[in-house]
């Protein structure tokens, strides 16, 4: 029986280990080989071994660096305001307001469009839609084609990352507050806590595995990000707004050079690797003392 069991067992797992293999494993080691070789995309055959030149070449390179850079940036902001406002919707949706399906619906909307057809969208608002609001109110230093302002393209950016998954991040914070007995909250209103301090000292500290998930989600979301950033500003104007992903797509794709392009995969994997073991190992710290 207990063989039965163990066959049964491998059985079921061996489709999810297949695709594992073949579609992240295998490709991974191979991604890892290319880049110390001087690969040109195609066939092996005939690529050298030259060590950790391409590494050396991507550290030495100001481009990158400064795309490096930028995607922190870009991602500590989104990480924030994402969690900071879909927190805001969950409380809003989860009180008792009439309308609270309806506002679940249309927060959660935006998230179900692709990146980029809403990075299409976005660019018709602020190079079009903005010039004419600010030559109607007379207000063309605050309203005018953002997408052409070195700074405010990547404040762009992050609007349009933050109106896409605010609403997503309410799913899973709503889901967080729903679990939260009733009978905690009530013996806190009848010690004589207020709306504040209930949210303080009770319903954080009991979603902080909530926030965990949104925190990680967030996160790799934002290091990712390619979509809106190519729909959107296509990493312009100059470069301003080119984040990681997209350097590492034109390195191999718009300069064809495959095995630097795979070096800088393999820096960037490293990077969000490291973020995320010290980002978990501190939401479990908390989480335990919660």
């Amino acid at each position: 029986r207990k063989r039965r069991e163990t066959f049964t067992f491998f059985l079921f797992i061996l489709p999810a280990l297949f695709v594992f293999l073949n579609v992240v494993l295998i490709p991974f080691i191979i991604g890892v080989v290319y880049s110390f070789t001087n690969w040109a995309g195609f066939s092996f055959a005939g690529s050298e071994f030259v060590g950790v030149e391409n590494y050396r070449n991507v550290l030495g390179e100001s481009r990158f660096l400064s795309a490096f850079g930028r995607t922190f940036v870009y991602a500590f902001a989104v990480i924030i305001l994402v969690n900071v406002i879909g927190l805001a919707l969950a409380l809003l949706v989860t009180s008792k307001v009439k309308t609270q399906n309806t506002l679940r619906s249309i927060y959660f909307l935006p998230n179900m469009i692709g990146g980029l057809i809403l990075g299409f969208v976005w660019q018709f608002v602020f190079s079009r839609l903005f010039p004419q609001i600010g030559s109607v109110l007379g207000m063309e230093n605050v309203f005018f084609n953002w997408l052409n302002d070195r700074q405010m393209a990547m404040v762009a950016i992050i609007i349009v990352s933050v109106w896409q998954q605010a609403g997503y991040v309410m799913v899973i914070y709503v889901a967080g507050i729903t679990a939260i007995s009733g009978d905690v909250m009530e013996a806190a209103s009848i010690d004589g806590a207020n709306s504040w301090q209930r949210l303080i000292r009770v319903t954080l500290p009991l979603m902080i595995p909530t926030i965990t998930i949104n925190l990680f989600v967030t996160m790799s979301g934002a290091m990712k990000q390619y979509d809106i950033n190519l729909s959107l500003t296509g990493g312009g104007p100059g470069g301003s707004t080119e984040l990681i992903a997209m350097n590492i797509y034109q390195t191999a794709y718009g300069y064809q050079n495959y095995a630097q392009a795979q070096a800088k995969a393999v820096l960037f994997f490293l990077v969000i690797m490291v973020i995320t073991l010290a980002q978990l190992t501190l939401s479990r710290r908390k989480e335990t003392r919660a």
